[in-house]
């Protein structure tokens, strides 16, 4: 049915389960009353085949066009084609068609608001992504989601981030390890070195598996602290609202003493200075703006005469 560039994408669409991709599905389709939509029911030939175009009403990059898969698994009358051009990670340019249904109205419509709502999100993702990727190139920065997704749809929002170039931060809570300043609140650094110590070494003595390990610091005085800890205890320091000058000092601080360890810079990155953080030299940026202010891209479904 399509062709999907998934050898481009770090974060395959195979990794989602069925069952996640059908429960997405499931409720957006129900939210809309789909199964009972009285006004194509009452107007609308069920038996008038007809072809419509999923159209983009901007520049910009494919994200979620896979989602068109689980809904005309639904409906044995409906038919989606792939167009030339319009694969996820793409980019395409304003009036492109992205896919073509096929079927009866009563197939087409009932599905329409849904269909085009999840690739809004997606493509909004994936766009904005794009330009923060764009704004850091030249540089050895990786640009990296968040947790900031909307609730139900995080799974789609951070395959929109890879479609856009950007990379995933963690999944969640369970699958790394990453110390924020609510979990060590009134603790001195030295403190905070010592109990992040304890931590990991209490998880890897029970073979927890961790993609990562990483500590927020707030100030030079922590981040200094962490630098004290032996090798291979953490993978990442976070630098949260660090200035440029603290986070040039910072790497010039890693580079001397800990080189092996990741830098990632966070909190209120915009695209306007993303450019100038990744140029100090860190090797990750944290974006909670990829997917929590995203918006919408405009995407629309146009019948053909």
């Amino acid at each position: 049915m399509f062709h999907f560039n998934d050898c481009e994408l770090p974060l395959l669409w195979r990794e989602l389960s069925r069952d996640h991709l059908a429960a997405t599905v499931d409720l957006a389709i129900c939210e809309d009353g789909a199964a009972k939509d009285v006004t194509s029911q009452s107007l609308c030939d069920s038996a008038a085949i007809r072809v419509a175009h999923v159209v983009a009403r901007a520049d910009a990059v494919c994200a979620g066009l896979r989602l068109v898969e689980e809904f005309v698994t639904r409906d044995s009358a409906l038919k989606a084609h792939s167009v030339a051009g319009s694969i996820d990670g793409e980019r395409v340019v304003v009036g492109a068609s992205l896919l073509r249904l096929e079927g009866p109205l009563t197939s087409i419509l009932p599905i329409e608001r849904a269909l085009l709502n999840l690739l809004g999100i997606a493509m909004a993702t994936s766009t904005i992504t794009a330009k923060y990727v764009e704004a850091v190139a030249g540089t050895k920065a990786k640009v990296c989601d968040t947790r900031k997704t909307i609730p139900g749809l995080r799974w789609l929002q951070k395959y929109a981030v890879r479609c856009g170039g950007g990379h995933l931060h963690r999944w969640g809570l369970a699958d790394a390890l990453l110390v924020k300043d609510n979990h060590i609140a009134g603790l001195s650094p030295s403190d905070y070195a010592r109990r992040i110590r304890s931590a990991v070494e209490d998880l890897r003595a029970r073979n927890t598996p961790l993609r990562f390990v990483c500590a927020e610091a707030d100030t030079m005085e922590q981040f200094e602290a962490l630098l004290s800890l032996p090798d291979e205890t953490l993978t990442i320091a976070l630098l949260d609202n660090f200035s440029l000058d603290s986070l040039k000092h910072a790497v010039e601080l890693r580079n001397r003493l800990r080189p092996s360890m990741l830098l990632e810079a966070s909190g209120g990155v915009r695209l306007e200075t993303i450019g100038a953080i990744a140029r100090t030299g860190v090797d990750r940026i944290s974006v909670g703006a990829l997917t929590h202010s995203a918006g919408w891209l405009d995407v629309a479904l146009d019948m053909a005469d």
